[in-house]
């Protein structure tokens, strides 16, 4: 561990001075990395920054401890002592956890995929819920979300809905809300005010580039049609709805959101990618396997990760243990206190594995 301390905050020193270079700022995309990096270390150093500061402290508490007469006066600089302990080993924690090696996923821009499962229309009215509650905890981040795919049911559901986020960090915060979400609640149509369980599934895919995915044009087959909306009524009259089927994996991805053929054909080659990236992530993942055990959950559509249960507004969260009675805040996207919890949690198994 200080050896690879020692060889992050010397790298850090070489970029403090890299970045001072007029030249570099002419290359845009090699500044952007450098400064990224530049402030991922820079947590590192103020951290070991802040140790050294607390460390100097209890070395001259602990000489006045040794040199005074008064036994009131030693007592107080013990109790100085004692504090001062523990907030180096809280800074200590710190350290290791920013010293664990990051993903690099976890910069990435993703596309999320909502769709409703069992529960007929409830369920697809609680995935239009799922998706207000991302799209505004989106908003409180300051990150770009955009609409690639939808379709809407006429109660105000939502049957399945694909939109890609961009910003800092999304797959990071995000990452582990693949899974299926239960709900639990008395739908709006039912008159008995029976609880009915429905449940959604969601995927998050990390985006990818082009150069980072090899799709050939002859493994394609690109169809055309109509736009369909709720009821089966046309949304226009033009074949401007386009499917794509990438022959190898069988993957078929279909998106009409846009009213023109080429952008509905550039939204789902993007879809495309991003589910071809992520096949092959989680065969290089399976390759990993001891890697996957220390995940806070496998990212498996078909793994029950959470219940939301309205009449007792309570969320569990069941790969954590987690119970927080706020359902109301948390649909209104006030999420960060849960995801802080599950991002923490996969680096703690992250940290004993690396320290086992």
């Amino acid at each position: 561990m200080n050896e690879r301390l020692n060889s992050l905050l010397e790298r850090y020193k070489e970029l403090g001075v890299l970045i001072q270079d007029p030249e570099l700022v002419k290359n845009q995309n090699k500044y952007r990395d450098m400064m990224r990096e530049y402030s991922q270390l820079n947590e590192i150093a103020a951290a070991q920054e802040a140790i050294d500061g607390l460390s100097g402290q209890v070395r001259d508490v602990k000489a006045l401890i040794a040199e005074e007469k008064d036994p009131e006066m030693r007592e107080l600089a013990k109790e100085e002592l004692r504090e001062l302990e523990t907030h180096i080993k809280d800074a200590e924690d710190r350290l290791k956890f920013l010293l664990i090696p990051r993903d690099p996923l976890d910069e990435k821009n993703i596309i999320m995929e909502i769709r409703a499962g069992t529960g007929g229309d409830e369920a697809a009215l609680f995935a239009a819920d799922l998706f207000r509650m991302y799209s505004r905890f989106a908003e409180t981040k300051g990150w770009k979300f955009e609409i690639m795919d939808s379709n809407q049911t006429e109660l105000g559901g939502l049957k399945e809905i694909v939109f890609s986020i961009s910003g800092g960090n999304v797959y990071e915060n995000l990452r582990y809300e693949s899974g299926v979400h239960r709900v639990q609640r008395v739908p709006a149509t039912e008159a008995s005010g029976r609880i009915h369980t429905s449940a959604v599934t969601v995927a998050v895919l990390p985006e990818a580039d082009e150069t980072e995915v090899n799709i050939r044009q002859e493994d394609l087959r690109i169809d055309v049609m109509r736009a369909g909306g709720p009821g089966g009524q046309c949304v226009n009259t033009t074949d401007s709805a386009v499917r794509i089927t990438h022959l190898p994996s069988g993957i078929v991805v279909h998106c009409q959101d846009e009213k023109s053929q080429i952008k509905n054909k550039a939204k789902a080659m993007r879809i495309l990618r991003a589910r071809v990236y992520e096949m092959e992530e989680a065969k290089a993942a399976s390759e990993r396997a001891e890697a996957r055990k220390i995940q806070v959950g496998s990212g498996d559509r078909s793994e029950r990760i959470r219940t939301y249960n309205f009449p007792q507004n309570r969320l569990t969260d069941h790969r954590i243990n987690l119970t927080l009675y706020k359902l109301d805040l948390i649909m209104q996207g006030d999420v960060e206190e849960l995801f802080d919890a599950l991002k923490l949690s996969a680096r703690e198994e992250l940290l004993r594995a690396t320290a086992s």
